[in-house]
């Protein structure tokens, strides 16, 4: 495991801490692509095509901003209030999203994942969800990175280790960056007809509404997204003949990304990354294929069971989408 992470130095009486604070790093290449994933939430941290960033990357030494590039299980999204009733047990989960009283985006984001297998282009990371309270299951976890000429693949394996079918979901947190400027200058095209409204003070799920009802939030053909705020899951996902279907966003000087995901992956969150001042606001356009819709664990709506000894797997890809410089 020599090349397996960044060098660090080794630990001395008076060092509090050695490691970066992302975790140790993991860098794959292949082509014009350059992918590092951070061991703390086997987070993508940085990924690049000739040297332009295509997500919101952040630095090593830092504690990640949110959930930026991080994978989300064993459930995405939000569990309204944390509380949940599965089999006829009520739950009550950590309330990791104090601000709206919800636990957000389940429970492996901050875990210190572990080295699995690695290659020059791709690397493979490992954790382990441990019983508790609100989750008394054990479930075992792998986040696979490969590049290729497609761009960058995830794939998201989840084994049931216990003994009691376990509730599921999963996703990832990327924030996609088309090119210059900011959210409001790109272009975004996404083939969804339907999205799920929320509450306007805690973002909690209401109904799920055609985007007909409501223009802003149609992107079936590609437009501006200028000032539009968008926080919102979206279904009924147009699909090609194998199942996947695309985001693309594009800049105004025609650069752009695109992630593409499959069927198993039903939902789409969108958000335009509002922040308060001072903080960077509509950077990027975080977009997250999820395997749910967001409080799946009491709506049972689209919830994977993981029944003990079943394994599940879940992927997407981004890539560039302008042609090859070289």
């Amino acid at each position: 495991m020599t090349d397996a992470a960044v060098a660090v130095p080794a630990a001395t009486s008076s060092d509090v801490s050695v490691l970066p604070l992302s975790g140790l790093q993991y860098t794959i290449t292949a082509g014009g692509y350059a992918a590092t994933i951070a061991s703390v939430g086997a987070s993508l941290r940085e990924f690049t095509w000739y040297g332009r960033d295509l997500v919101v990357p952040f630095d090593a030494n830092e504690v990640r901003p949110g959930y930026r590039g991080a994978v989300l299980a064993p459930w995405p999204n939000r569990v309204v209030d944390g509380t949940y009733s599965f089999d006829g047990v009520d739950y009550q989960l950590p309330l990791t999203e104090p601000s709206r009283s919800h636990a957000l985006h389940g429970l492996v984001c901050w875990a210190d994942w572990t080295l699995e297998a690695r290659s020059t282009d791709s690397v493979t990371l490992r954790t382990t969800i441990v019983p508790s309270d609100g989750y008394p299951h054990r479930v075992a976890l792998l986040a696979a990175y490969r590049l290729g000429a497609d761009g960058l693949t995830t794939t998201v394996t989840a084994e049931n280790l216990g003994a009691s079918t376990a509730p599921y979901g999963t996703g990832p947190h990327p924030y996609l960056v088309a090119g210059p400027g900011a959210v409001d200058d790109w272009t975004l095209e996404f083939p969804a007809a339907a999205y799920l409204t929320v509450t306007p003070d805690r973002l909690s799920p209401v109904a799920v509404a055609h985007v007909e009802t409501n223009p802003e939030f149609d992107f079936r053909t590609a437009r501006v997204i200028g000032d539009t705020f968008i926080d919102h899951a979206f279904t009924s996902i147009a699909r090609d003949a194998d199942g996947t279907a695309s985001v693309v966003v594009t800049s105004p000087i025609g650069t752009g990304v695109r992630m593409s995901f499959g069927a198993g992956l039903p939902w789409l969150q969108v958000h335009t990354a509002d922040r308060p001042a001072p903080e960077p606001s509509r950077i990027g356009l975080a977009v997250e294929p999820m395997t749910c819709p967001p409080d799946a664990f009491s709506t049972a709506e689209d919830l994977v069971r993981l029944s003990p000894g079943a394994t599940h797997s879940a992927a997407w890809t981004i890539a560039a989408t302008e042609a090859d410089p070289a």
